[in-house]
C-alpha cells in the first residue's frame, strides 16, 4: 500500500506502460552539449530511473544547426551521434526505466546570427534578429525534425518529445507574437498551427505506432500576442489528431515578464490550466512547474487536473524521490527550493547544471561516496547549511561526527530565509537535513558553545568549522543610533520596523529585507489567488496569452522603503541570472524607491544623511536597515591550529561574500568525501 495511490499506478499506452505517474520533465544540463560527457549523462539519467521515477525526458536536443540555442550545442542529426545518445538509454533501461528525448528547435532563441523564425522580429532578450523562413526552409525544418526522431529511435529511446512551448521555434509560429507572416504559415489559427502539425503527422509516419510522441503545448504564453484560449484548445485537438500519444504542459515564454518557476510562485500555480485542457482532449495530459512534493502530484492527479506530473528541478535534488515516496519516506525526501542558482543560472551562462541542494546532480561520476578506510572521530561547529552537509556526509561515510550548533535549532542561516515572502521552501532543506543528521546518527550539541578548549578536550581528529558570519558594521557617523538595526534583527522579528525605511546595501540579502518589508504578513506564494492578481495573470485565460491588457494589483506596500547601494549600477545587476529580475519586477511594483551611487555622511534623529550621485539628500526614515555584508566567524581557528589540531573552514566561515549556499554545500560535500 501506498499513500499516493494514483501517483503510482501505472498508465497504459496500448503499446507501452508506464510504471507511475511521474516524469522527470526536459531540463538542459550541459552534459549534452560534448560527446565526451555522454558517460556522465548516462550515469545522471541511471539514478533517476534506479529511483523509480516512471519516465524520463531528456534536455532539449537540436534537430539541425540553424536551432542550436548557440554553436555546437547539442544535437542529434546524422548516424554517427547515434552510439553516444545509446550509453544514455542503455543506461535508464538497464535499470528499468523510460526515456525519450525532446526535439527542440529555439528559433529567435537561438544565441548565433544565422538563427530563424517565423518572421523576422528580434525577440527581446536576444540581440540577433533571426531570418524569416521561405516555405522551402519551412519544409527543411520539418525535415530536420523527423529525421531527429529517427534517429532517436535508432538510438534506443522510448520515444521523443516536440517542443512546441515557452517561445521556442514550433510557439513562434503558433502564436501572432512572433508570427506575422501571410502565407499558408501564418494568419488563422489553423494556418499558424500547421508546422506542429506537419511535424507531428511526419514524424508518426516515420517511428510507426510503438514509439512514444509527446508534445508540449504552450497552454498559457503569459506575453502579449499569446495565443487565446480557443486557439490552444484548437491546437491540442490537431496535435491530438495528428497523432501524439501525450500533451505536457508549457506555461510562459522565456520573455515573459510572469515568473514561472522560481521560489516565488506558488506550488502548482498553473495547473488550473492543465486541468481545463484536460476536458478538451481524449490523450493523457502532464502537468508541470512548481510542483515539487508527492503530495501535491497526488492532489492534481486525484482531482483529474492531469494524467501524469512533471518534475524536473525536484528530480536534480533527489533522484530517489519516487521510491522514497511510494515507500513512504517522505520525511526523506530532499525537496527543490526552487532557486534557479546552480540549474537554470548554470544553464544560462553555458555552465554544467548542478543543484544547490544535491551537488551530486550531473556530477554522479566524480562526487562518489565511499566508505571510508580509516575512521575519524570529528566534530563540526556550526549547524547551518555547510555544518549539516559535512556531517551527514561524513557520517555516512563511517566518521564518527559530532555537531555542535549554539542556538536551539539547526539550519543556520536558512532559518532566516524561510521567513522572508516567497522563500517558504527554504524550510524544506532545514526538514531535510535534520531528518538526515538523525538517519545518518550525527551527534548533535544543539544549545552548547564549542569554545577552543571543549574541543581540544574532546580529543578530535578533525574539526571542521562551519560558523558562519556576522553581519559587517558600518562606519559613518551615527552608525550607533537607535535608528540603526541590523538585517538579523529585523528578519527574526526582534525589531518591528516603522512606517519609513532604509535599507543599506542592495545585495541578495538588502532584497530579501526589502520584501519583507514591502509585504503585509501574508505572502502571496501561500495564496495564489494574490499571486495571479500581483502578476496580472487571466485565471479565466479570457485574454491573449493569459496576460493582455491585465492589470496588475499587488497588495500596497505598508511602509515607505528606500533601497541604496553605494556602487553607481542598476541595482539587482549581481542576483541570480534567471531571478534577478523577479525581484527587482517585485518591488518596482511596491513602490520601493531604488538609489545608486549612494555615500552614507550620518544618521541623526532627522533621519538618513546621504549623498545620492553627489546630491546631498536627507532620508526621513524611522528606521536604517544594515545590509552591508558579512564578516567569516573565525575565532576558533588560531588556538586550535596553535594547539595541533586539523582544522577545515566550510561555507561562510571560509568565504563570506553574501550568502552562498551553493558554494557551502558543495564545499562541505566535497570535504566530507575527501577527509
Amino acid at each position: 500500500m501506498t499513500a499516493f495511490p494514483h501517483l503510482f499506478s501505472p498508465l497504459d499506452l496500448g503499446f507501452t506502460q508506464l510504471k507511475n505517474r511521474l516524469m522527470m520533465g526536459s531540463m538542459h544540463t550541459g552534459l549534452e552539449d560534448r560527446a565526451r560527457d555522454f558517460g556522465k549523462l548516462a550515469a545522471y539519467f541511471a539514478e533517476r530511473a534506479r529511483g523509480g521515477t516512471g519516465l524520463l525526458v531528456t534536455g532539449g536536443i537540436n534537430p539541425n544547426w540553424e536551432g542550436w540555442f548557440y554553436p555546437f550545442a547539442s544535437k542529434l542529426t546524422a548516424r554517427r551521434e547515434v552510439a553516444r545518445h545509446a550509453l544514455v538509454t542503455d543506461a535508464v533501461h538497464r535499470e528499468g526505466g523510460k526515456i525519450c528525448m525532446q526535439i527542440l528547435h529555439a528559433g529567435r532563441y537561438s544565441y548565433h546570427p544565422l538563427s530563424v523564425s517565423a518572421s523576422r522580429k528580434k525577440a527581446p532578450i536576444n540581440p540577433f534578429t533571426p531570418r524569416a523562413l521561405s516555405e522551402r526552409g519551412v519544409r527543411r525544418q520539418i525535415d530536420a525534425f523527423i529525421r531527429t526522431a529517427v534517429l532517436a529511435k535508432e538510438a534506443g529511446y522510448d520515444g521523443v518529445e516536440i517542443m512546441g512551448s515557452e517561445g521556442y521555434l514550433i510557439n513562434q509560429f503558433t502564436a501572432p507574437r512572433a508570427n506575422q507572416r501571410t502565407d499558408q504559415w501564418g494568419g488563422s489559427v489553423e494556418n499558424r498551427v500547421r508546422l506542429p502539425v506537419e511535424i507531428i503527422r511526419g514524424v508518426r509516419r516515420a517511428v510507426g505506432r510503438d514509439f512514444i510522441v509527446m508534445y508540449r503545448l504552450s497552454l498559457i504564453d503569459l506575453v502579449d500576442g499569446g495565443n487565446t484560449w480557443d486557439e490552444v484548445v484548437f491546437q491540442g485537438k490537431a496535435v491530438e489528431d495528428a497523432g501524439v500519444d501525450l500533451i505536457g504542459t508549457g506555461v510562459g515564454w522565456h520573455e515573459a515578464r510572469v515568473p514561472t518557476i522560481v521560489t516565488s510562485v506558488p506550488r502548482a500555480a498553473f495547473a488550473f490550466v492543465t486541468e481545463r485542457f484536460r476536458k478538451e482532449v481524449k490523450v493523457p495530459v502532464i502537468a508541470s512547474n512548481r510542483i515539487n512534493r508527492p503530495e501535491v502530484a497526488e492532489e492534481l492527479l486525484a482531482r483529474g487536473a492531469c494524467d501524469l506530473v512533471s518534475m524536473a528541478r525536484p528530480l536534480l535534488a533527489d533522484p530517489a524521490l519516487a521510491n522514497k515516496a511510494r515507500e513512504g519516506r517522505v520525511d526523506e525526501i530532499n525537496t527543490c527550493i526552487a532557486c534557479n542558482q546552480a540549474c537554470l543560472d548554470h544553464t544560462f551562462k553555458k555552465q554544467r547544471a548542478t543543484c544547490l541542494v544535491n551537488p551530486r546532480a550531473c556530477y554522479e561520476t566524480e562526487l562518489v561516496s565511499l566508505p571510508t578506510t580509516r575512521k575519524k572521530v570529528i566534530a563540526v561547529v556550526g549547524a547551518g547549511p555547510a555544518g549539516l552537509a559535512f556531517a551527514v556526509e561524513a557520517r555516512r561515510r563511517g566518521h564518527e561526527v559530532t555537531l555542535f550548533e549554539q542556538s536551539a535549532e539547526l539550519g543556520g542561516q536558512f532559518n532566516l530565509a524561510k521567513r522572508i515572502p516567497g522563500k517558504e521552501e527554504f524550510d524544506e532543506t532545514v526538514r531535510y537535513f535534520t531528518r538526515q543528521v538523525a538517519l545518518a546518527g550525527v551527534k548533535v550539541r544543539l544549545g552548547e558553545t564549542a569554545t577552543a578548549q571543549r574541543l581540544l578536550d574532546g580529543h578530535y581528529d578533525e574539526v571542521v568549522l562551519a560558523t558562519g558570519v556576522v553581519p559587517r558594521k558600518v562606519g559613518f557617523a551615527g552608525a550607533d543610533h537607535r535608528k540603526v538595526v541590523s538585517y538579523v534583527d529585523v528578519v527574526s522579528g526582534r525589531v518591528t520596523v516603522g512606517a519609513r525605511a532604509a535599507v543599506v546595501g542592495a545585495g541578495g540579502i538588502g532584497f530579501d529585507v526589502a520584501e519583507l518589508l514591502t509585504s503585509e504578513g501574508v505572502s502571496p506564494t501561500l495564496s495564489p489567488q494574490a499571486w495571479y492578481r500581483e502578476w496580472g495573470v487571466d485565471t479565466t485565460v479570457a485574454t491573449r496569452g493569459g496576460v493582455e491588457g491585465v492589470k496588475r494589483e499587488p497588495r500596497p506596500s505598508p511602509r515607505e522603503v528606500y533601497l541604496l547601494q553605494r556602487k553607481d549600477e542598476p541595482l539587482g545587476l549581481h542576483l541570480g541570472k534567471t531571478t534577478g529580475w523577479v525581484h527587482r519586477a517585485a518591488l518596482k511594483q511596491k513602490g520601493v524607491t531604488m538609489l545608486s551611487g549612494v555615500s552614507y555622511e550620518k544618521v541623526d534623529d532627522a533621519g538618513l544623511h546621504v549623498r545620492v550621485k553627489g546630491e546631498a539628500r536627507v532620508l526621513d526614515v524611522e528606521h536604517v536597515v544594515i545590509c552591508a555584508g558579512q564578516e567569516p566567524l573565525r575565532a576558533l581557528e588560531a588556538p586550535l591550529r596553535e594547539a595541533g589540531v586539523s582544522v577545515h573552514r566550510i561555507g561562510g566561515a571560509d568565504v563570506a561574500q553574501e550568502l552562498d549556499a551553493k558554494r557551502a554545500i558543495r564545499q562541505a560535500t566535497e570535504l566530507a568525501l575527501r577527509l
